[in-house]
């Protein structure tokens, strides 16, 4: 055992992993290296993280204004902010959950039929960033898989559980209009009108579901789910069955900044401020960096799904957005661009896609 536990991370690819066969210590190649560090999380309340009323965007305009006021100081300041009275029934989320783990139970035999380690693929099971050429591991296990247009997509995806298509596929849908409603309400934010992308993201944009399941580590203290990271998309909507997620408050501590521990409220939806939104602000909203830690008793499983422009549209800074105090700070780059930066960087080191796309004067 001893000189498994010292293996490199080449040792644990799909289907030998760590977390796929339960073992009751964890490897070296999954131990967090201190720049993670510290993991000095606020225990927080459901208040203590931005809330926003969805549904007060279809009342009066002055509510409206309201609202939308609500969701740009949340962007300005965490980048994050959860919803409630979205209009989602709850049957549907927890339909979701449920046929989301069922698929992490079937047999590997079954689920290997998805293994790949091609980041390009629209339908991939795996176990890592990269299999076998991360420098350190995650406790993660994860199907991700094309959801718009549904229709171009579904029959590629797992058939089973038996329901799983009817059932991720109507959460898909819901998702997806939601996505639409709230990036109207962030480009009128802005100052750009609510349908200055909406026919971009409604007709030719991409939403990609990560199903993710992070079992039961013996040692969660040495581990993580996730490695800090902000997301490439305009907007991620999370769903989760329990604790694990953790945002980084970039205003805390006089701007030194803070882990912040988001709790689990059912039927509550998180939204995630994506690369892209930056560089459609052009800085003035930030990309939310956020990692998960493990439950050493309880599988945790998430919903994400990933909202941006079509696979080799640009996002670029608008020029609304720009005047001689404020140039273009950021290039553009598209969702194909992201899978690119994928391929060449290991995002467990550090390296953000956001940081590629500066620009500095």
């Amino acid at each position: 055992m001893e000189n498994e536990k010292s293996a490199s991370s080449s040792t644990f690819k799909m289907g030998n992993s760590a977390q796929e066969r339960s073992l009751p210590y964890v490897p070296d190649c999954y131990a967090v290296p201190p720049s993670y560090e510290p993991r000095d999380a606020l225990d927080s309340t459901s208040e203590s993280v931005p809330t926003i009323d969805i549904s007060r965007l279809k009342d009066s305009d002055d509510e409206r204004r309201r609202v939308i006021q609500e969701m740009r100081l949340a962007c300005q300041s965490f980048g994050f902010f959860q919803i409630v009275n979205h209009g989602i029934d709850q049957s549907t989320l927890d339909d979701a959950l449920a046929v989301a783990e069922g698929f992490f139970e079937l047999p590997a035999k079954e689920k290997n039929k998805f293994m790949s380690n091609d980041v390009y693929a629209p339908v991939r099971y795996t176990t890592s960033l990269k299999d076998g050429m991360d420098k350190i591991q995650f406790w993660r296990i994860f199907l991700k898989h094309y959801a718009h247009p549904l229709h171009r997509w579904i029959h590629l995806w797992p058939q089973n559980p038996p329901e799983y298509r009817e059932k991720m596929g109507k959460f898909c849908q819901e998702m997806r209009i939601l996505s639409l409603e709230i990036m109207g309400a962030i480009t009128e934010s802005l100052g750009l009108g609510r349908d200055y992308l909406s026919s971009r993201m409604d007709e030719n944009g991409m939403q990609v579901m990560a199903v993710n399941c992070y079992p039961p580590c013996p040692d969660p203290k040495t581990a993580l789910g996730l490695p800090p990271h902000s997301d490439y998309s305009c907007i991620t909507i999370l769903l989760q069955n329990l604790t694990g997620l953790e945002i980084f408050d970039l205003t805390a501590h006089d701007g030194s900044g803070r882990w912040v521990h988001v709790p689990e409220v059912k039927g509550v939806l998180m939204v995630h401020i994506g690369d892209h939104v930056e560089v459609l602000s052009n800085g003035l909203y930030k990309s939310v960096i956020h990692k998960v830690n493990l439950n050493e008793e309880k599988t945790r499983i998430s919903l994400a799904s990933l909202h941006s422009l079509g696979m080799d549209d640009k996002m670029s800074v608008p020029c609304q957005l720009v005047n001689d105090e404020n140039p273009v700070r950021y290039r553009e780059s598209s969702f194909n661009d992201f899978l690119d930066f994928l391929v060449k960087n290991d995002i467990s080191q550090g390296f953000r896609f956001i940081d590629t796309l500066k620009i500095k004067y």
